[in-house]
């Protein structure tokens, strides 16, 4: 029979076990049993069952020892357990009675009470001393509940603050492990949003109290260490670095606004911003302007001296200056114009690197000034950006190129100042579209407003004035070559041939050359201009281009087929101005080609060729100047017909 505890349970009978087991062995069981009796191995089995209950015996005194042990620790611990609700119960209820104690003591004279009322702050204090160590271990434990309990108790102790200043402290131990405080700083707030409403009765105030903490020496630290390393030495990487915390430092404030900070909690943060800052924003615009007037002038420097060039003194008085202006303003021959190798002294390089270095100076201006002060700041800057795009590059390279264009009776001149005039009209778009996409938004509802689009007015103006003048003197240097083609390849016989009937009718050398030359400058003008200025120009150089034709056929006699030829010369002429694309230009030549035919007609059809409907409304003087360059007028004979 198997020996377990089962075979002990109550009621249990000793010989009612015995006999059981005795019948159960083999040989055991009485006489009158199947098997014979055998005492022997009876004896034997009551010997092994024996060694077998002492084993038992053995295992169920070591489990009952164990659980002797278990219970005795357990009822250990829950007595400690008690103590401490006691012991926390008597806390409370001794803070109660030395609170009430300590407000009474106030009222009690020092003289008679001085013993009685140095025991109870003494008290008072030492209480208020082990709630806030006991606050302290339960913070690092992470017992929320009991914190709770503590804080409560200490709400009403004059070191209630110090509790939140432990707190507080404590919470931001091991907070700041990486290396940006900002994003730390986030998620610290946000972990600890979640406990202080848990803990304390006001949580808002403890929050406020953490940021304000927080502000007040981590990021100010941290701020400082940024920017006083390059205040002084780097004013580049100092501009950048106050843009990049100042704008991560309102970027953080604005994801504070989310938790409960108080009721003005806006004006709060924006504090705490301030405080950090202001040392550093009151002088932000002044070293913008430095550092952008410096930065320009050492981008234009770097620029002209790649091209080994010493910048020329503009206007500073002197006679030479003096004839030089007055001849880029007249055709007066004045000296000759300095040679600049068709460099054009613009360059587009330079330009975007004027206007970025002056879009992050906006950009700042718009983050870092102060509202008031915003639209005074972005114009400050923007007078930089004429001073240095428009005045020191642009309009010097007007300048040079105005000295640079040819007198109108020069040959084979280089009228580069086109190339100019393409530049600066691509850089114009460039000012004009930071104007509009950078500027406005700072000024657009300030007074400023009007002040800085009369500035720009201005600059545009003036180099207007600049860009007309070397266009007019360049249109003159185009005719003059013109004049000076015509000079030389137009004879004299060309429209007066010995033989005139061995002529083949074509245009002269002379016109093939001139318009082959108008022709190439005409796509020199539509490469060189935009929208409107195109017609405008090419208007103008139509316009001398047609008055100088006129000119210079007056200048010949016509034989028959001489006319005949003076008609193909004009009529290529006329095809050529077809390339400007412009009415008046192609209807002068009309005209033109209509005279001409005053030169061929036989002489009884002159009055009927001059009431045509191209002639009709000319001046009369002009249509007889025309017929006298035949070399068969006679007054009496073709005089008449304009009588």
């Amino acid at each position: 029979m198997a020996t377990t505890a089962q075979l002990f349970e109550e009621p249990f009978d000793a010989d009612e076990y015995i006999e059981r087991l005795a019948w159960r062995t083999p040989g055991g069981g009485s006489k009158g049993g199947a098997e014979a009796f055998d005492p022997k191995r009876l004896l034997e089995e009551f010997e092994n069952h024996i060694e077998e209950l002492k084993q038992l015996d053995e295992k169920l005194q070591r489990r009952v020892e164990k659980l002797e042990h278990q219970c005795h620790r357990e009822a250990k611990e829950f007595a400690h357990k008690v103590q401490d609700l006691q012991r926390s119960n008597q806390i409370k209820e001794a803070a109660d009675i030395i609170q009430k104690l300590h407000l009474i003591a106030q009222e009690l004279p020092f003289d008679r009470f001085a013993d009685v009322k140095a025991k109870i702050a003494s008290k008072y204090h030492d209480l208020e001393r082990q709630l806030i160590q006991e606050f302290t271990a339960a913070q690092r434990r992470g017992e929320i509940g009991r914190m709770r309990e503590v804080a409560a108790v200490l709400l009403h102790f004059k070191g209630y603050a110090h509790c939140v200043d432990v707190y507080i402290k404590q919470c931001q131990e091991g907070a700041y492990l990486r290396n940006d405080v900002f994003e730390d700083t986030g998620t610290l707030c946000q972990r600890v949003n979640k406990q202080v409403g848990e803990v304390f009765s006001s949580p808002e105030a403890v929050m406020a109290k953490l940021i304000q903490n927080i502000f007040e020496n981590k990021l100010q630290a941290h701020v400082k260490e940024k920017l006083d390393g390059t205040r002084h030495s780097d004013a580049e990487q100092y501009l950048k670095n106050l843009y990049d915390l100042y704008s991560r430092t309102t970027a953080l404030a604005a994801k504070l606004t989310e938790f409960n900070l108080g009721s003005d909690k806006h004006t709060f943060l924006s504090k705490l911003i301030k405080n950090i800052f202001s040392c550093y924003l009151e002088s932000y615009i002044d070293m913008e302007k430095d550092y952008l007037r410096n930065r320009s002038a050492m981008i234009l420097q770097r620029y002209y001296d790649s091209k080994n060039h010493q910048k020329r003194p503009i206007g500073g008085g002197s006679i030479q200056e003096l004839k030089e202006r007055i001849r880029q303003r007249t055709n007066l021959p004045l000296g000759p114009s300095i040679d600049t190798h068709g460099e054009t002294f613009l360059s587009q390089e330079v330009v975007v690197n004027l206007l970025q270095e002056t879009r992050h100076a906006f950009e700042r201006c718009n983050r870092l000034s102060d509202p008031s002060d915003l639209p005074k700041n972005a114009f400050s800057i923007f007078l930089l950006l004429v001073e240095h795009l428009c005045v020191d590059h642009i309009d010097y390279a007007l300048e040079i190129g105005l000295s640079a264009i040819p007198s109108a009776d020069a040959k084979n001149a280089n009228l580069y100042f086109l190339d100019v005039v393409q530049q600066a009209n691509t850089i114009f778009h460039l000012f004009d579209k930071q104007f509009n996409d950078h500027l406005m938004p700072l000024i657009s509802s300030s007074p400023k407003l009007t002040e800085c689009l009369h500035k720009k007015k201005e600059t545009i103006e003036q180099m207007e004035v600049k860009l007309d003048t070397g266009i007019d003197r360049t249109l003159n240097c185009m005719v003059g070559q013109m004049k000076h083609i015509l000079a030389t390849e137009q004879k004299k016989t060309d429209f007066r041939p010995e033989d005139e009937n061995n002529v083949m009718i074509q245009y002269t050398t002379a016109c093939s050359k001139v318009c082959a030359y108008v022709s190439r400058q005409v796509d020199r003008v539509r490469k060189s201009m935009d929208g409107k200025n195109v017609d405008t120009v090419l208007m103008e150089l139509g316009v001398r281009f047609h008055r100088l034709i006129h000119e210079h056929l007056q200048q010949y006699g016509y034989s028959s087929m001489g006319g005949m030829l003076a008609i193909c010369d004009v009529a290529e002429y006329r095809r050529c101005a077809k390339d400007f694309r412009v009415p008046l230009v192609l209807q002068l030549f009309d005209t033109l080609h209509a005279l001409c035919n005053l030169l061929v007609v036989a002489p009884d059809n002159l009055k009927q060729v001059c009431s045509g409907e191209q002639l009709t409304n000319l001046d009369r003087n002009l249509l007889h100047a025309f017929v006298q360059l035949r070399l068969d007028y006679r007054p009496s004979r073709l005089g008449r017909h304009f009588s």
